[in-house]
């Protein structure tokens, strides 16, 4: 059998972005303003790269991009105070918080405080309900982002056989509720779970989002299935430098699958692409 088709992130979000691009300018020539607003809360470096990251990817497609910082030492109610101002401000149209949150700060209330049409992560409890009724328009941007290169494919959803490994409340639920829409047979899959291998060589789409470096191997994987990696871990190399990797052992599942997206280059970028998407979505 032939090695996978890769699934190309990038290139996928290029095609995203070139469409916001023209969607953007159509808004501000009606006099409508794009804008995201971020809130960054301590000095976290990781947020902070991501921050600056999400700027260029702002001004890329013409999208306003204000960071509002924070100190480590604001209160949850210091945090929910500029939320409540942005909320209520006609010039924002988008909001977000960057994770994680000071100790004491519980992350759920400041993303449950986040007015549901400016909320582009689609962290708020209504946003991720709404996955539910069939609603594609500002939900996690992550899950999104795996249906979207799941349907790059071309493949049949309805009666597909699909696998979820891993259950977190923004990424493994919303994907399994989003292909329950498409009409696939979906399991759900946790760390409790038994058996996993013999359940995940039965999908002809799996989706992985555990955390855990090399957890699919070729001999958990069907001949000729949908493979999306959403894991990101940080591994020593044998050279002894720090790299990123998924939860696909990629070289071993590529001469098994159908389809398989890399890490780094799959979800990444396509996760950023949804990301301006729902941005966009609330202004319009």
């Amino acid at each position: 059998m032939a090695d996978a088709t890769i699934i190309d992130g990038r290139a996928l979000a290029g095609k995203v972005k070139d469409d916001l691009t023209s969607r953007v300018t159509a808004l501000q020539r009606q006099g409508k303003n794009v804008r995201l607003d971020a809130v960054l809360i301590g000095g976290d470096q990781g947020a902070r790269i991501y921050a600056n990251n999400q700027a260029k990817a702002c001004g890329a497609v013409g999208i306003e991009y204000v960071l509002h910082e924070l100190p480590d030492t604001s209160s949850e109610t210091d945090i929910i105070a500029t939320i409540d101002m942005l909320n209520e401000s006609k010039v924002v149209t988008a909001i977000m918080v960057h994770m994680p949150v000071p100790d004491g700060v519980d992350a759920y209330e400041i993303q449950a405080r986040i007015s549901s049409d400016k909320d582009v992560e689609g962290v708020n409890p209504a946003n991720i309900g709404n996955i539910v009724f069939g609603k594609r328009s500002l939900v996690p941007c992550t899950a999104l982002a795996v249906m979207e290169m799941i349907e790059s494919t071309g493949i049949e959803l309805q009666g597909a056989r699909a696998v979820c490994v891993g259950a977190s409340t923004i990424v493994g639920k919303p994907v399994a509720v989003l292909l329950m829409q498409a009409e696939a047979t979906v399991t759900s899959t946790n760390v409790h779970t038994k058996n996993q291998e013999s359940i995940t060589r039965e999908a002809d789409i799996l989706v992985t989002a555990a955390g855990v470096p090399n957890l699919i191997t070729a001999e958990c994987v069907k001949e000729g299935a949908v493979v999306i990696d959403v894991g990101i871990n940080r591994v020593q190399g044998s050279d002894g430098k720090k790299r990123t990797v998924g939860d696909v052992d990629f070289e071993g599942v590529q001469g098994i699958a159908g389809f398989v997206s890399p890490v780094p280059g799959g979800v990444g970028p396509m996760t950023v692409a949804m990301m301006l998407r729902n941005t966009v979505q609330a202004a319009e």
